[in-house]
């Protein structure tokens, strides 16, 4: 059902920072069912209302619509290919990360969460683009992921690249050292904790798995993190407040991860069809998020649409994660590539908007985000077409704003022009 909010008069509140003016709004839950005029004073939405704003800047959406701008809540930010040492981190960080940054940008995504990058590096990018230095989404960051020693992806993608390795990856060999490095992670305040289920050492009643990917056509064996480390990681997670997520592929390990108390689980299921309904039923009592990654998985594993199709006719939460990383791709458009497959997996148009906007704030556990709403953030996107009615319209950017302030789309005004909002391109972002 679509919403009617509380009308917002002007003479209430006088006039605001930026006006966008007669918008339809999908605001993150459902569609608003009249144009609304959105009101934004500094970096938060002021105002959604369906009787006309005056803003002190003011863009006229002409019908266009506005919803919360894209979330990913599951990407590789880092070349782990050219970060091989000290010199080539630098060069990355100098010439690659710069562009890429703004590519979310340009492609509608205002927030982006990184699942396993090198801590110092993706926090101290983090920090600069909560300062202002350097332009790019809000970024949030678990620092490395945490896995087993020779685990995933310490033996797989990292094999050749010992550097790399020992910042991407946290190995641990024992409970106290996974209870160690949790609280260093959550001392350099990370947004969250990752842990690897499967791609560690050998467990009672673990089955085969042989990990594929293009780059390794004989695959890699791999099995489970042992539960008494699994159980470690997810505790002392939860005790510093942080949501603890899984990377898991198997029923029987999407299970033992979420018996162990995790929040939610990246990739789901994708090796195998889902057949315990029990399983499903547990996501939902457990209140689980499932993040899909179709993006890397649709091609290869051929379960994982129908199983994605299965969670989410079950009611199970989804949040939008494309797991882009370097050597495929663009990144911004690989998340647009993620929601249409989500689509095509059998979600409709509206379960993948949620999932994109106030689904993968939730699973974030940014409640100030993901929603067009009064009081929160004010990280939009206007699009020239419906993507309720057509998800392929996520492409049709006509602009991006974030924290209030216009960083895509914006034009320079004509004399006497209301659309003349301007911004810095290395405006800070309160993360």
């Amino acid at each position: 059902m679509a919403c009617e909010p509380a009308i917002v008069r002007t003479e209430a509140r006088g006039t605001y920072d930026l006006v966008i003016r007669r918008a339809h709004v999908f605001d993150g839950h459902e569609v608003h069912t009249r144009p609304r005029d959105v009101a934004i004073d500094g970096g938060q939405i002021a105002a959604v209302s369906p009787e006309p704003l005056s803003g002190t800047r003011e863009v006229d959406a002409a019908g266009a619509w506005v919803m919360p701008g894209l979330i990913d809540t599951h990407l590789h930010f880092y070349d782990v290919h050219a970060v091989s040492d000290p010199e080539s981190m630098q060069a990355f960080e100098e010439n690659e990360l710069p562009g890429r940054l703004d590519l979310f940008l340009q492609h509608g995504v205002t927030t982006i969460k990184s699942v396993g990058d090198p801590t110092d590096g993706i926090l101290g990018t983090r920090a600069r683009i909560a300062a202002g230095t350097l332009r790019g989404p809000r970024l949030l960051a678990t620092g490395c992921g945490i896995t087993r020693r020779d685990g995933h992806p310490a033996s797989t993608i990292f094999s050749g690249n010992p550097w790399a390795r020992a910042r991407f990856t946290g190995e641990i060999d024992g409970v106290q050292q996974m209870r160690d490095l949790v609280h260093q992670l959550a001392d350099r305040k990370v947004d969250a904790i990752k842990l690897l289920s499967e791609g560690a050492c050998a467990h009672h009643d673990s089955p085969k798995y042989l990990w594929q990917n293009p780059a390794f056509p004989a695959g890699v064996e791999l099995v489970r993190l042992p539960l008494d480390l699994l159980r470690a990681g997810i505790e002392t997670g939860h005790e510093r407040g942080l949501r603890v997520t899984v990377h898991t592929t198997q029923q029987v390990a999407a299970r033992e991860a979420i018996e162990a108390g995790a929040d939610g689980l990246e990739h789901g299921v994708t090796v195998e069809p889902i057949t315990d309904d029990s399983l499903v039923e547990l996501m939902l009592d457990r209140d689980v998020t499932y993040t899909p990654t179709l993006w890397i998985h649709d091609a290869i594993h051929p379960d994982a649409r129908g199983n994605l199709r299965k969670v989410a006719d079950a009611g199970v939460r989804i949040a939008l994660g494309s797991d882009t990383f370097t050597g495929r791709g663009i990144f911004g458009a690989n998340t647009l590539e993620e929601a249409e497959l989500m689509v095509a997996a059998g979600m409709t148009p509206v379960q993948t908007l949620i999932a994109a906007t106030s689904g993968a704030a939730r699973q974030c556990a940014r409640p100030d985000i993901g929603t067009l709403a009064r009081g929160q953030r004010a990280d939009l996107i206007m699009l020239t077409a419906d993507p309720t009615a057509d998800i392929g319209n996520l492409r049709e950017l006509r602009m991006t704003i974030l924290n209030g302030r216009i960083v895509v789309g914006e034009r320079r005004p004509e004399p006497g022009s209301r659309d003349h909002a301007t911004t810095s391109p290395h405006a800070g972002i309160d993360q």
